[in-house]
């Protein structure tokens, strides 16, 4: 429930009136009015209507001759870490809002909520109380362009009443999970990874059906949950839909809605043929592409169709998703969206698989929260058990191992995005990923990549690194049809390298099928000051986190041993 505090009442206003200006401006309240000397508290079961009711009344309405103040009401003790930020500008960039909040602190999660309004609202949760306050102070009524920000404290439910299953080591199994079936088995159930079509708004109608006949009739047919977001981006030409059940069903409700809207375009003469338009999360387009486009040419030769994929230049703050466009008959159409949820699933699976090894790796790991591409606050289509996977376990620095070095090589022509405006963007990146990042001097006037060294714990490097990932792809300096796949270097113990390679290189070779990246020890490496050498590691952004931190696993259990071995050897000695 969302509690609103309604200030500035005049002594004559009564419970009453302000049900009648609520309703007027229809924003029907859920409970009673608690109505008090000179203020008033309401109930919204929903955030989207509470931020709707303080973005419509706050300042803009007046009772008996008084302009009302309408917030969310939040009492001081819960007045903690957590933080609501509204009227920020649709299109402004991730990245841009990201640098903005970390001038105020470390900020542990944000989240974007799904309003009517025309601007973006967001929830900040800061590493403390007063990192909080003062983001609270400095970023109300902050311009942007011709917006004004608007702040708000919002509850931490942690500090009114930590969930029991907070200290649990399964972080993956937090009360977050209670909507899932109660004493299900312990296999994974299939991940829901809907289907999110955009139809044009003349269509949505009849895919409805009279009285929502047509739209009953195809979600019992296809066993499906299917949901038309008709107010998203009011007065536009196209609305999303989503469609949740098995792979099959997806697919079945996809082909029925293009027969729907093809049928609808034949009889008012709307059009010759309706594409079909596929909505995917950025983060995972660029495998369904292929490299060098080859898994598209593959998809488009197979089904007889045409297929175009928007620009990245059109993700905003509002919308991190890409428009794949398919052109060709019903039929082909329905094939290729096989074929190409095929492809998307399949990236989200893998990406989920090295979630849950990162979330098992790194204590208290909030991927969800990371916002490690500039394009989108989630790299990952959110969904409860991704969002919760590893939030339930709190993050404690002192738990983790000690400061890792990382050496990430980027394009020389890249150097300038990373550095930034007068080292504003690595300033930003640094106090966003907590780590160290410095980009080395070049080998030579004609080097083509850069070192760019990162000093922290897994978190940061995982934070960093996924930046630097992400601001690349933004940038173009890699081809949109291909993946971006960085080379990376880390330094191993000497003595542990053979144990990294494996007996006739079996190790490293699983390394690399297990994490889709390429693992490299050099032969006959000559040990540095430190005693130590390089392992090299190329692939995309999961694959090198899994890589990396698969191997520091292999390094960290050698070191066990040897410390168990020369610890055991003088007792069994004096044993004799």
């Amino acid at each position: 429930m969302n509690k609103l505090y309604i200030g500035n009442l005049s002594p004559a206003a009564t419970a009453d009136d302000l049900k009648q200006l609520f309703g007027e401006r229809k924003l029907p309240l859920a409970g009673q009015v608690l109505l008090k000397s000179g203020y008033a508290f309401v109930d919204y079961p929903d955030q989207n209507w509470a931020i709707r009711a303080i973005e419509t009344l706050s300042g803009k309405v007046e009772l008996h001759g008084k302009v009302m103040e309408v917030d969310y009401s939040v009492p001081k003790k819960l007045r903690s870490r957590k933080i609501q930020i509204r009227n920020i500008p649709p299109h402004l960039q991730w990245e841009v809002l990201d640098g903005l909040l970390a001038q105020y602190g470390t900020v542990e999660n944000v989240e974007q909520v799904n309003t009517d309004t025309e601007t973006a609202v967001v929830n900040v949760m800061y590493a403390t109380k007063e990192e909080a306050k003062v983001a609270i102070e400095k970023l109300s009524g902050h311009q942007f362009e011709n917006y004004s920000f608007k702040t708000s404290y919002i509850p931490d439910e942690e500090v009114s009443s930590p969930p029991p299953l907070q200290r649990s080591r399964r972080g993956g199994h937090s009360s977050r999970e209670r909507g899932s079936s109660p004493g299900g088995s312990s296999q994974p159930k299939q991940l829901d990874f809907p289907l999110r079509m955009l139809v044009p708004t003349q269509f949505v109608g009849a895919i409805i059906g009279k009285e929502g006949l047509t739209i009953k009739n195809l979600t019992k047919q296809t066993q499906s949950k299917v949901d038309i977001h008709r107010k998203e981006n009011a007065g536009a030409a196209e609305k999303p839909i989503t469609i949740h059940a098995t792979p099959e069903g997806c697919s079945e409700a996809c082909r029925m809605i293009l027969d729907i809207m093809q049928k609808e375009a034949d009889e008012t003469k709307s059009a010759e043929e309706i594409p079909l338009k596929i909505l995917a999360h950025n983060s995972l387009v660029g495998r369904l592409i292929g490299k060098e486009g080859r898994n598209l040419k593959k998809i488009e030769q197979d089904t007889g169709t045409k297929i175009t994929i928007s620009p990245l230049q059109d993700l905003t703050i509002y919308n991190p998703e890409r428009t794949i466009t398919v052109k060709g008959s019903t039929e082909a159409c329905s094939s290729a969206e096989v074929e190409i949820m095929k492809k998307l699933r399949e990236a989200y699976e893998n990406d989920m698989v090295a979630v849950n090894q990162q979330a098992n790796l790194i204590p208290g790991l909030n991927l969800s929260a990371l916002g490690i591409f500039s394009t989108g606050l989630s790299m990952l289509p959110s969904t409860p058990g991704a969002r919760g996977a590893a939030a339930a376990t709190p993050y404690h620095p002192f738990s983790l191992p000690e400061q890792e070095v990382v050496n990430l090589f980027i394009p020389t022509q890249a150097v300038g995005a990373i550095i930034g405006k007068k080292g504003q963007h690595i300033k930003q990146l640094a106090r966003f990923a907590g780590a160290s990042i410095k980009i080395a001097p070049a080998e030579g006037p004609n080097a083509s990549e850069r070192m760019v060294i990162i000093t922290g714990p897994p978190e940061a490097q995982f934070k960093a690194q996924g930046r630097i990932f992400g601001k690349l792809k933004e940038e173009n300096f890699f081809n949109p049809k291909e993946e971006v796949k960085l080379e990376a270097h880390i330094k191993v113990p000497s003595f542990t390298a053979g144990r990294v390679i494996g007996k006739g290189g079996k190790t490293v070779n699983e390394l690399q099928n297990l994490t889709s990246a390429e693992v490299i020890v050099p032969r006959d490496q000559t040990p540095d000051e430190n005693e130590e050498v390089i392992v090299k590691i190329i692939g995309h952004f999961f694959a090198s986190q899994t890589a990396q931190r698969k191997i520091r696993e292999i390094v960290q259990q050698v070191k066990q041993q040897e410390q168990k071995h020369a610890q055991g050897a003088p007792a069994s000695q004096h044993s004799k």
